[in-house]
């Protein structure tokens, strides 16, 4: 039995080591999704602002229309005056007897006639080719919303296909781990029912401390933005609401190494946000950390936000205090949705707690 325990150990180290090869594969997929999620949120960005501006141009060409509308029937007056008149009555004008002062007024009634005429139909045409322009531009902008509707219709597909891949790159090695792990339990509780009392034990100590040391409400903002990063301490808020799960500088489970950030549990997809004003210095999957986004706040202050599902912001971008920086995930091969948070000076981590407002 023991010599079928150690094959079955070797065989599930074997897999493990596997598992761990598949983490290029597990970086090149969630990247993939990342990146599909940001441009699907760029197009729908550019896709409400296109439809925005073809509104105003629908507005701008009913206006247009209906000042048109005005101005023909402003000059149809003109004509139907000047028509009622004829030239007759004005050569007639010249040549009568009458007083002179009153033929200068009457021919500088038909000067002002013959102005307001000029005028209108300049108007007239001005508007007429300004509607044309609106109408060309309203032509323009319906073909590319048509454009990036078939974009953002395309970009959906990707990211679906792109989830596809990273789930079937977990799922892998997944079903075989746990079917090797299923065999070994069963002959160690035939070998040893006290090894299964003191695993059971463990599991419930494990599960109690999971449960988390407090719930975390408040989110940033930028209410700090402008204030040198060393003058906030215990002002600051946690990037995403949710549960604390363990301390800073105590063991990881089952590990000897120490926690040098806080781990906070939150549901899939929450927004992300920043702690402080800042620019993105990093912005891409690391081993471990997965979608790995971090923030220099200045005076070699920095803040570092893992395992994110999207990062909306790249390297060189500046940040306000509480703008959304990524969504929450489980990237990098974490079974929890969460967000890993560090705060860290001139390379060294500092315990965040004593930095936020509780």
């Amino acid at each position: 039995m023991r010599k079928q325990i150690a094959g079955l150990q070797k065989e599930l180290e074997k897999t493990t080591e596997s598992r761990s090869e598949a983490v290029n594969e597990l970086r090149s997929s969630e990247r993939a999704v990342s990146d599909s999620k940001r441009k699907l949120s760029g197009l729908t960005f550019q896709l409400r602002a296109a439809a925005q501006n073809l509104y105003e141009l629908q507005q701008q060409a009913l206006q247009l229309e209906s000042t048109i509308q005005l101005q023909q029937a402003m000059l149809g007056k003109l004509l139907y005056q000047q028509y009622l008149g004829g030239r007759q009555e004005y050569l007639k004008l010249l040549l009568n007897n009458k007083d002179p002062n009153q033929t200068a007024r009457d021919m500088r009634y038909y000067e002002y006639i013959a102005r307001s005429r000029s005028n209108w139909l300049g108007m007239l045409r001005s508007n007429l080719l300004q509607l044309k322009s609106v109408m060309e531009q309203t032509q323009q902008k319906t073909r590319e919303i048509s454009t990036l509707k078939t974009k953002e219709t395309e970009q959906k597909k990707t990211l679906e296909n792109d989830l596809l891949v990273r789930q079937q790159v977990i799922s892998k090695f997944g079903e075989q781990l746990t079917q090797q792990r299923r065999e070994i339990g069963r002959l160690q509780r035939d070998e040893n029912r006290l090894s299964q009392l003191v695993a059971k034990l463990s599991r419930v100590l494990a599960s109690q401390k999971s449960k988390g040391l407090f719930n975390n409400e408040k989110l940033p903002d930028n209410r700090f933005d402008g204030k040198p990063f060393e003058q906030l301490k215990g002002k600051l808020a946690l990037p995403v609401t949710g549960e604390v799960l363990n301390k800073f500088g105590t063991p990881r489970p089952d590990s000897a190494v120490l926690w040098r950030g806080l781990q906070l549990r939150a549901s899939s997809g929450q927004p992300v946000k920043s702690v402080a004003a800042g620019r993105v210095v990093f912005a891409d999957w690391l081993r471990g950390f997965g979608n790995l986004m971090i923030i220099d706040h200045g005076n070699g202050y920095m803040s570092l936000y893992g395992n994110n599902e999207t990062l909306y912001k790249q390297v060189g971008d500046l940040l306000r205090g509480g703008d959304t920086i990524a969504a929450v995930g489980n990237s990098g091969g974490n079974e929890d949705y969460g967000v890993y948070f560090e705060l860290r000076h001139k390379g060294e981590p500092m315990d965040p707690i004593s930095w936020v407002t509780r």
